[in-house]
Formats: C-alpha cells, structure tokens, sequence
C-alpha cells in the first residue's frame, strides 16, 4: 500500500460545510486502494473524555470517487446530528489495510490500544454563519460578455476624434482603433441579448481612461464620456433588469492608469503627497520614461500591472486605499443598481482588501456575486469570505489541451476537468465562471482555425458542465480574431442583420434554450463513459433527479455508430442515419 499517497486534512475542499447540516469530506489515496471507510460520529458520546478506546465512530463507505492521473478522490456527505464531527478512515488495498488518523497511520492494534487521546480529524461545529452560501441565481445566469468600445456606436456624437466607420464584416485591428461602441449602442441592442436567451452581462470597464480597453482607469465615480453618462448607464441597467438580465461592472482596483487624480499628485508632489503610500514605490525621484519603455517597472522604481509604467500598482494593503474602493463599490451599487463585480488581476489585490468588499457588497446586497480573475488554483480566495467564484481558465485549458491536441486522449481530458471541480466547494463549483475564450485570449474559431464544427462541440462542452456559462460578444456569429488586441473587433451589425449568421445564431440559441429549461445541463453529478475504444471520442452522463443525458462528442477521424431514438435527441450537429460523423455533437435523453 502507497501510503505517501494517501492524504486528508480538515479544512478547504477536502472537509466543508455543504449547507447548515451536511459536512463534505474528502480523501484522495493512490490507485491501488479499493475501499475507503470513514468511521465518524459526535465526539463526546463516550463521555467528555473518553479517550481512543472507547470511541469507534459509525462507519460510511465512500463511494463517490473521481479518477485523476496519479491518484482517486473519494468523497461522502455527513450529517452530524449534533452539529460537531470526529472521524478516522480505514483504508483497503487488495492485500492489506490501515487506519488514518490526523497524526498519521495506524494499525488496528494502534488505533484500539493506545495511551492517551488518540488524535482523530475533527469539524468541532457546524456554525451556520461559517457556511458558504452561494447566490442561487448564478447557476441558472448565462453571461454575455461585452467590450464596449467594439459592440455598438449608439451615438456618434460622443464618439471619440479618429472613429472610423463601423465595418460591415470583421477584420484586423490594432491596438489604436476606435469604432465608437458606447453604452447607448449595447442598450440599442439589449432585445437581441434577451432574444438569444442571455441572463447576464459582463462588461469589461466603463470608467474614464485614455485607453480603448480601460483598464488604465483615471477616475472610478466618473463614465467615461466616450461611452455615455452616469444617466445612460443607470438607464442601461434599469432597461437590462426589466427584461431579467443581471449586469456586472468590471473592477480594476489592482492597479490604475497615470492620470488617476491620486497618481498626479504623487507625480506633483513626491514623498510629500498624501496618497505617495497609495501606491508601491520603491525608489524616488522616478526615472525618466521613454516612449513604450517600461523603464521605472523593469528597475523596480515603483509596481505596476505587468511592466507597463502607465498602470501604477495600487496598495490594497493600506487602509486608506481600501475604504477608498469600498467607497467606490457602494457608490456602483447605489447609483446603478448593479448585481455583480469582476476583479481584475484579483490575486495580487490584499485578502484584507477582499475581506472587507466582500462584507460590505453583501450589506448592500445579500446575493451579490463577487468573481475573481484568477487563472490558477484559488482555494484561498475561496473559503467563503472572499470571491463566491473565479473565472475557471483551467477549464478552457482542459478543453485547448484536448481539442488542439490531436494526440490528446479522451482520459487526459477526463482528468484534466476532473480536476477543475476538485478544487473546491460544491457551492463554488456550481458558479464557477466557465468560459472558452475573452478579452484576453484569441477567439475560440480562431484556435480552431475555422472549424465550426469543432467550435459546437466546444460550446456543447461549456453548456453541460457544473457552473455558470459566459460566451464573449460575437460567440453566436463564431466571429474572429487573434490575440489581443485582435480578438476585440467590432460586432458586424449590418452582416447580422441581414441574416448572414441566422444559421450560427440559432445553433447557440438551441444551446442556451436547452441550457436555460433543464436543470439537468446546470447539475453538478455528470460521469464519463467510454462507449468506444477510440481516445478520441468523449461521452459523459449527466444527472438530476430522475432525469439523465448522455453527451457524445466524435473528435476522431472515423464515423461512430450510435442509434438512439429521434425523440430523445436534444441536439445534434452532423448525426444522420445512425451514424455521428467526425467533428460531430449529440445530446440525447436517456430511459
């Protein structure tokens, strides 16, 4: 028995609080352990000092395991019936056996016959104030994300000097381009959101700054007036809600442009200004900055986002700069009524800073919902007192690595999202952010080089996975676009309303209709199966209650047979005759 591969602590994913009964707990062993008992139970019914001979627990097999590459997950939900949990595990191999306690391995004799008080894992209680609680209405929200400057002009009288006319279909851009896009155009075009069958939408930031991405923010109470005003905004919002679409802000509290009033006065005043320790500079006076050289970043002179010198690192260590943006954030939910908050680079903002906007979001809001940018593992901005969800990268990695990968095998695949939804709570991953491509990364069709087919069993993918689903603007057209700035082109209005994508739009709409009516494409219990000995064909079950769907994605070379009832089909794209062609996609009900 590998018992170096065995491992348990009481805390994060592998021991929560499900709700205010239910205790989940989690066990990962190497893959020569066949059966995993865990013995648990109040911790006091042998008296207040009963010491390890008199306490056995009740014992539970865990059979909710999940496979990774080197290891198992095996998992169960407790309910202590007086609120307090002690357990110990006894771990099978086909030749032998072990206990596992918090101190280590035992042997039967060990565990039964020992001096003392023998060291059990312990959930001394289950506080409801403790227990993460998700806002119920992220899993059901499909997201839209929009950067505004690329979306629509609703009014070209405050379009910018240098607009160039929108295009009538897509083509490169620069980092320089402006098309005009404004909060007026996205509102103009809400009905066509509603239509697709949207939820929510994402904006990326609307405050004033130089840029075209506004990420470089020179003042965060102000709209920037390229894209309208605070009226254009509220009446956004107010016009999203009546049609039931949540919208949320984009916050760039990380870092800040050069022209932020506070940044000025530091560049003013020096050491002498009152907001110098608002930012993180190392050396003083600064040195002198070349045109696109990140000259003062690249030696340390101050933090900045990266090494551009043109977006400051703010501190969100010092208490000043903390209530500044709480002050900031109240200021959005009071003014605009809005339901959510992106962080942007939010691993590498302050816990303190996260602690305190989580507090003081949901004492405006209870059911706000706080999301983090963060492309790693982020258990520890997730244990409920920071972000309800981050933007789930691994997961389109899981989905890049197998899908541009040809010699990638439908196991890798498995593993990979395997692994994806267990990292963390249950609640989190139920609204984890899931996306396949965004601002930040060149457009999906593009990495696909084209292939539509491809890109619907992406989406297929997306849309029957645990979490909530967000597409970037132009996803139902598959519009194009490399690596930034390229993958921000304008949205070909003119193209879409004459019915050139009519075909594409409905095939994303039957995904989010499908997405929308049945709770079973939103449940976290799904399966994988192996109905071919290709490795390159994907099938997973998923199940809610009483109902179950299987998903059979062909992403080899060769023609699968597969018959199924027409009734049961949910969708499909190229299956004919009882056949599921190369590239292609099936949904279908299970009796």
């Amino acid at each position: 028995m590998n018992l170096s591969a065995i491992y348990h602590k009481s805390c994060d994913n592998m021991c929560y609080a499900l709700d205010e009964d239910n205790v989940v707990i989690t066990i990962r062993t190497g893959k020569d352990i066949d059966k995993v008992i865990i013995h648990s139970g109040d911790p006091y019914t042998s008296g207040t000092m009963g010491g390890c001979n008199t306490w056995y627990g009740d014992p539970t097999e865990m059979t909710e395991r999940v496979e990774l590459p080197d290891y198992f997950l095996w998992s169960v939900t407790i309910k202590p019936p007086f609120k307090r949990l002690k357990y110990y595990f006894e771990v099978f191999s086909k030749k032998e056996s072990t206990y596992y306690i918090e101190s280590g391995f035992r042997t039967k004799k060990e565990m039964f016959n020992c001096t003392g008080e023998r060291e059990d894992f312990q959930f001394p209680w289950l506080n409801p104030s403790d227990v993460y609680k998700a806002p119920a209405w992220v899993n059901d929200t499909i997201w839209y994300q929009i950067f505004p400057e690329r979306f629509c002009n609703g009014n070209p009288d405050i379009s910018p000097k240098g607009t160039k006319a929108w295009p009538k279909k897509s083509s490169k851009i620069t980092f320089w381009d402006k098309f005009g896009g404004d909060i007026e155009g996205i509102t103009s075009k809400l009905d066509y959101i509603k239509n697709l069958g949207i939820s929510g939408i994402y904006l990326t930031p609307i405050n004033t700054a130089p840029s075209t991405h506004k990420y470089d923010t020179a003042d965060y109470y102000e709209i920037d007036p390229h894209f309208g005003d605070i009226e254009t905004v509220q009446n956004f919002v107010s016009e999203a809600h009546k049609r039931g679409i949540r919208i949320m802000f984009d916050g760039v509290f990380n870092h800040c442009g050069t022209m932020f009033s506070k940044w000025q006065d530091v560049l003013e005043k020096g050491p002498d200004s009152k907001y110098f320790n608002w930012f993180m500079i190392n050396k003083w006076p600064l040195l002198e900055s070349k045109l696109y050289k990140p000259v003062n970043s690249l030696n340390g002179v101050y933090y900045t986002f990266g090494f551009f010198d043109s977006m400051p690192k703010l501190n969100t260590n010092n208490p000043e700069v903390i209530d500044y943006f709480l002050d900031v954030c109240t200021y959005w939910v009071k003014t605009f009524d809005i339901d959510a908050i992106r962080l942007d680079v939010a691993n590498e903002v302050s816990h303190t800073f996260c602690k305190a906007l989580r507090q003081r979001l949901l004492s405006l809001k209870p059911d706000f919902y706080l999301l983090g940018e963060i492309w790693h593992d982020a258990t520890q901005w997730l244990r409920g007192d920071e972000f309800d969800s981050v933007m789930n990268y691994p997961f389109s990695e899981s989905a890049n690595e197998f899908w541009l990968k040809p010699d990638s095998t439908k196991e890798s695949l498995q593993y990979s999202i395997n692994r994806c939804y267990s990292l963390y709570p249950k609640q989190v991953n139920n609204i984890l952010f899931n996306l396949l491509d965004s601002h930040d990364t060149a457009r999906l069709i593009n990495r696909l080089k084209g292939n539509l087919d491809k890109l619907y069993q992406l989406l297929v993918l997306l849309f029957t996975m645990p979490g909530t689903v967000c597409i970037y603007y132009g996803t139902e057209i598959a519009l194009d676009g490399g690596h930034d700035p390229d993958c921000r082109r304008p949205m070909p209005w003119a193209a879409i309303e004459a019915g050139k994508y009519n075909d594409r739009i409905d095939m994303i709409k039957k995904l989010i209709s499908l997405r929308n009516d049945n709770k079973v494409f939103k449940s976290d219990k799904y399966s994988f199966t192996n109905i071919s000995d290709d490795n390159r064909i994907v099938s997973y079950t998923k199940t809610y209650q009483d109902t179950t769907i299987e998903i059979v994605l062909n992403c080899s070379k060769s023609i699968l047979a597969y018959t199924v009832d027409s009734d049961d089909i949910l969708f499909a794209n190229l299956y004919d005759n009882k056949t599921l062609k190369p590239d292609g996609a099936l949904v279908v009900l299970k009796k």
